[in-house]
């Protein structure tokens, strides 16, 4: 079956019986300079031929495509993709389409997508690092697009930033198993390098348990999906310190979920061998044996206030450089419980 061919400008025109001008006036909104009869034959043509005018080729024609890039590192990660439920609802408020790029942890791919974002001539660009190799961070650095970073700052790269205020919840969560009577943390995260957002948990962690020199503080760095390393990690921290009360704190939502498939493995219960406490909500956390506790991040308000930032700096707003950071709540289930 042979595919109908799209219809023209041109072909409007001839079905109307009148000039292109006459159609580009109508599509632009400028139905005030056409007659009544040119109306209705303009509108007859277009509904009998279906056609559709480009919207790229008209916000070219206007220097607006209303396009707005959205680079995202990961979309498996539950944390992107909450996000990018709070950009596309602030994208439709504010009149623009989001054009999103998952780069799936892939340096080639972090180059393809920020060539094709600039070819399909994107206003502004949003972009969500985490996990983002640092070749690719360093490729936005020559943007000169209007952008704004999720979660992740650039070391040395002046940009607006949105994101978790990393010191509270990091100190709401240590405080909160100190309270519950915890003798021994461990703080876990993927390899630190240059991601201020485990840099700034930590911190902070470290800095909690100063004020409360009677618990032992510990961190490790583990690779995601390394099993034989986090499960060492869990092991050496539980026998060191066997007898007391003991806890981890993951430091994101994919590693939470690695964290309690070896804790499975090495036979250990949270709630009763050992506490557990992961950032970001998880679906699955109030399932998972007593309920795993969680500081839970305003996902999709940040990716909210990512968009509304850089349509404003898209509008021509040349206000210094800011950073935009939200509280998290901690989520108390029975994985952290006396």
């Amino acid at each position: 079956m042979a595919i109908k061919a799209r219809a023209t400008i041109s072909d409007v025109a001839k079905a109307a019986k009148a000039g292109k001008t006459s159609i580009s006036r109508y599509l632009n909104g400028e139905k005030h300079l056409l007659s009544d009869a040119m109306l209705a034959r303009i509108e007859k043509a277009i509904a009998e031929l279906d056609y559709r005018p480009s919207l790229m080729a008209q916000g070219l024609k206007h220097g607006r495509t209303r396009l707005i890039g959205l680079i995202i590192a990961d979309i498996t990660n539950p944390y992107s993709v909450d996000v990018l439920s709070g950009i596309e609802a602030a994208c439709r408020e504010q009149g623009f389409t989001p054009l999103v790029c998952n780069t799936n942890n892939e340096v080639d791919q972090e180059q393809h997508y920020l060539d094709l974002l600039r070819s399909y001539q994107v206003e502004g660009i949003v972009v969500n690092a985490v996990g983002m190799h640092e070749e690719g961070l360093s490729r936005l650095q020559q943007s000169a697009l209007p952008m704004v970073l999720i979660d992740r700052k650039i070391p040395d790269f002046a940009c607006d930033v949105v994101g978790l205020d990393n010191a509270q919840a990091a100190t709401t969560a240590t405080e909160h198993l100190v309270e519950q009577g915890f003798e021994a943390l461990l703080f876990l995260s993927e390899p630190l390098g240059t991601v201020n957002t485990r840099r700034e948990r930590l911190q902070a962690f470290r800095a909690t348990l100063a004020r409360h020199p009677g618990v032992m503080a510990e961190n490790a760095e583990v690779p995601l999906n390394d099993c034989a390393r986090i499960d060492s990690a869990l092991r050496e921290f539980h026998t060191r310190h066997r007898g007391m009360r003991k806890a981890v704190i993951s430091a994101n939502g994919a590693l939470t979920l690695q964290v309690a498939r070896a804790l499975k493995r090495l036979g250990l219960h949270w709630g009763s061998d050992i506490g557990l406490l992961g950032f970001d909500e998880l679906e699955w956390a109030e399932l998972a044996g007593v309920g795993i506790t969680t500081l839970k991040q305003p996902t999709w308000q940040i990716g909210h206030t990512a968009v509304e930032q850089v349509v404003r700096r898209i509008e021509g707003n040349r206000e210094p450089f800011c950073e935009q950071v939200f509280s998290g709540e901690l989520i108390v289930r029975g994985s952290t419980s006396r």
